[in-house]
């Protein structure tokens, strides 16, 4: 052999060598923090023996003799699969994520901190029974057990982040609380936008995009009625508004329940559905679990990581799941600060003291930021955070209330009936829902379990907060919430809508959703005389458009006017005016649909806005919806003319048809000139995205993120996969979970996720109920202890 090839072989060689040992490397952080599903091991604290199987998608049933027992074994194998989100999600509820992420997160953590979701939950703890704290206790010991035998098995986020994860305590449960609080709270998002507006436009022009409520029939609890007569309640309804004002951040998206009763069944049984919209990430928010006591507990459903209990699932008695309601939960008031004392504000004639925290946050380098909070009796002020400049806007938010939805849960899991139901609903305050329900003895029913403020007006704007004139004055009873209970049509349902009817005494929220979603649902639920499981899987999947229905009409006869289209256009047209409504992934119609309405909202309020403020404007889904609707309702607006060209006065006709010919234009230069080409899940993909994923190396590397998967649909359908006005068209939010609960049979009950039970990237169950929650394909729910076994892929035995 030659020196050259020599020389060539041996450079090859050690190539090879230095090849294997990164893939060994990289394959060890990834692989490590995989845990074993199958064996015997003991777990200190046990009385008895626990048994845990685990089915084809590794969904754990986990059998006990005892309440610790159990929930000690729920701590333990929920940190087998999710230790890593139960942290980051402590960490954000306690406002350090700069120690991980760095320091340039330390406005995160400031306005996470001012929140005192850790105040709250040790203030639930203390009037918590001790039943509950007993069961949280054990969880928490599980986790720790978890957490010191695998400090070198941990999941590849503590590696690449270089951190150990400490010890789980049972108030770090109820500090989810808080967080489930914050992310469904509505005003924070809205209406900073609206102040904005209303300071370049004036009243007038921002009144149209605020929803005059009445003027929507479909509610949730239609027929459900309040006299009031015997009380003192002085509650102003749909006040005149006051110039809006606020601030932003994330909101949560949406959400469907329904249920039939036996006389609406094949099964002659009621049937439960739920699926509630929430972000599309991986690891998805949600743990599913079943936990079984013989002959006292066998509770199945979604559990949250991080806390013991199922939050929406079925017993051997009753099914429950949930919906938003939209409440407007949030005020913000400005202050009068004493200019001799920047920690004193005005209140009733009088300065009184601030609360103020100096609040020291580190970064994931040692670095540290001292930032001082300051609170008045209602809660923070929060102007700093959101660029309110040389005004104190303070902020009373509903997640410090008292509240204890870990109670609620607790004894959900337990509840045997209607009474039961409404006695563990009553204590869901914070995290206001429509609790859907469904009994085994033939019952059906729907509660508004909802922390209601009664103030003065309708907590639009900014109040004076030098009085205390608009504070809150207490809450809605829980018994005058609206309900309904075997309604005599036989169904029941929700999907975010307007809660009750004109009528009602108190204020709930200018804020819920356009009523496509819940009318179409409704208009399924009495197509047929009876309904089925299958129903409800098609109805869960159903993309056709209410919205679609309802402008589509109007779009046409508007772009029919026009007699100078391209072909391109017409063949567009033609598409629209032969559609069927669904917004089906291989269909051309939905992409033209959907890029006229964004082309729409863009001519007729970007010109009076701007860019900066448009681009706020419509990152928040509801005030474009409702703007629209405004319009569209009334035929025309002030907004339609375009400030731009003052020779003319355009119109809402005018808005539609530049509106076509720019989404026509957009569309081709997309995908091309043949509409016929054109599909909408070409350009509307589902990726979910991991949260450190967005590093491109350590996502290649790991595969930390997995998609794009194709998908129909939007946010005005009944299956959902909604977008950011702002970055059409990735799928942001969607259905977190689909449960079908059937109380004729439990073990014919069916589910799907949208990623998978484990949150370890290598794991085989990470996404591996992706491709079939994309196909609307269910998995059994089995609750029986012989199809438990008999199906069971894994078996754990946990020994005293």
């Amino acid at each position: 052999m030659s020196r050259t090839k020599k020389i060539t072989v041996w450079v090859g060689g050690v190539l090879l060598v230095v090849v294997l040992v990164a893939w060994a490397f990289i394959h060890n952080i990834a692989v490590k923090g995989l845990p074993d599903y199958n064996g015997e091991l003991k777990l200190t604290g046990l009385e008895n023996a626990v048994t845990v199987y685990r089915d084809a998608h590794a969904i754990p049933h986990i059998y006990a003799q005892n309440e610790n027992d159990l929930y000690r074994a729920v701590g333990y194998t929920m940190a087998q699969d999710r230790l890593w989100q139960m942290d980051l999600m402590r960490r954000a509820t306690q406002g350090r994520l700069s120690e991980i992420f760095g320091i340039d997160l330390w406005k995160t953590d400031l306005q996470m901190r001012s929140l005192r979701i850790t105040d709250k939950s040790a203030m639930v703890w203390d009037s918590t029974s001790a039943d509950l704290k007993t069961a949280a206790q054990a969880f928490a010991e599980g986790v720790n057990t978890y957490i010191d035998s695998h400090l070198r098995k941990l999941p590849i986020e503590f590696t690449l982040l270089g951190y150990e994860p400490e010890h789980w305590e049972p108030q770090h449960s109820f500090n989810l609380i808080g967080y489930m609080a914050w992310d469904l709270t509505l005003p924070w998002s809205t209406e900073v936008v609206l102040a904005k507006l209303t300071e370049k436009l004036g009243a007038e022009m921002v009144q149209e995009l605020v929803p005059n409520i009445p003027d929507y029939e479909s509610v949730v609890y239609d027929g459900f009625h309040l006299d009031l007569s015997k009380t003192n309640i002085q509650a102003a309804l749909w006040e005149a508004t006051q110039p809006l004002y606020d601030l932003g951040l994330e909101v949560f998206q949406g959400s469907n329940n329904w249920a039939v009763a036996g006389q609406k069944s094949v099964t002659g049984q009621p049937i439960l559905a739920n699926d509630m919209h929430l972000g599309l990430f991986a690891p998805g928010i949600w743990y599913q679990m079943h936990v079984s006591i013989p002959g006292k507990l066998n509770v199945t459903g979604l559990a949250l990581a991080g806390a013991p209990f199922i939050i929406a699932g079925h017993n051997d008695a009753i099914a429950w799941g949930m919906t938003n309601v939209m409440v407007d939960d949030m005020d913000f008031y400005e202050e009068k600060i004493n200019p001799d004392n920047p920690n004193q504000y005005e209140f009733n004639g009088k300065w009184v003291d601030m609360e103020v925290r100096d609040e020291v946050i580190s970064g994931s380098k040692g670095e540290k930021r001292t930032e001082t909070l300051r609170f008045t009796h209602r809660g923070p002020i929060i102007s700093a955070f959101k660029g309110i400049p040389n005004r104190a806007v303070s902020m009373r938010w509903i997640g410090n209330e008292y509240s204890n939805e870990v109670r609620s849960v607790y004894l959900l899991n337990r509840a045997r009936n209607w009474d039961d139901f409404t006695n563990a609903a009553r204590t869901f305050i914070s995290v206001s829902q429509n609790l859907v329900y469904a009994d085994v003895e033939g019952n059906i029913g729907l509660y508004c379990s909802a922390g209601i403020p009664i103030r003065k007006g309708d907590g639009l704007g900014i109040k004076p907060g030098w009085t205390s004139e608009y504070d809150w004055q207490r809450m809605v009873p829980f018994e005058q919430q609206p309900h309904v209970y075997n309604p005599p049509e036989g169904f029941v349902s929700s999907a975010n809508n307007k809660s009750a009817a004109n009528d009602y005494p108190y204020y709930i929220s200018h804020w819920f959703d356009l009523p496509h979603r819940i009318d179409r649902i409704r208009e399924m639920l009495r197509d047929k005389e009876k309904l089925s499981i299958e129903d409800f899987k098609e109805m869960h999947a159903d993309n056709h458009s209410k919205l679609v229905e309802e402008y589509r009409p109007g779009v046409i006869a508007a772009l029919t006017a026009l007699k100078d289209l391209n072909s391109t256009e017409e063949a567009a047209l033609a598409n629209l005016d032969s559609w069927n409504g669904n917004m089906d992934a291989d269909a051309a119609a939905p992409a033209i649909w959907e890029q006229w309405y964004l082309e729409l909202m863009k001519n007729i309020f970007h010109d009076e806005m701007g860019d900066s403020l448009y681009k706020e404007f419509i990152n928040q889904r509801l005030s474009p919806k409702y703007g629209i609707d405004h319009i569209w309702k009334m035929g025309n607006s002030i907004w339609c003319d375009d400030v731009n060209t003052p020779a003319v006065i355009e119109d809402l006709t005018t808005n539609i048809q530049h509106a076509f010919r720019a989404a026509v234009v957009k569309l081709s230069g997309e995908m091309g000139a043949n509409v016929d080409g054109w599909k909408w899940g070409d350009i509307h993909k589902l990726t979910l995205n991991h949260p450190v994923g967005s590093m491109k190396i350590l996502d290649k590397i790991f595969n930390l993120n997995r998609g794009p998967y194709r998908v129909g649909g939007s946010y005005h359908t009944v299956g959902p996969y909604s977008y950011n006005f702002n970055r059409p068209y990735d799928v942001t939010d969607g259905a977190s979970h689909r449960h079908i609960f059937s109380t004729a049979n439990w073990d014919d009950s069916q589910t799907i996720i949208p990623t998978g039970e484990s949150g370890i990237p290598a794991s085989p169950y990470y996404c591996d109920q992706t491709q079939n929650y994309v196909n609307n394909v269910y998995h059994n729910d089995f609750v029986t202890r012989d199809l438990v076994e008999k199906n069971a892929k894994f078996t754990l035995n946990l020994q005293p």
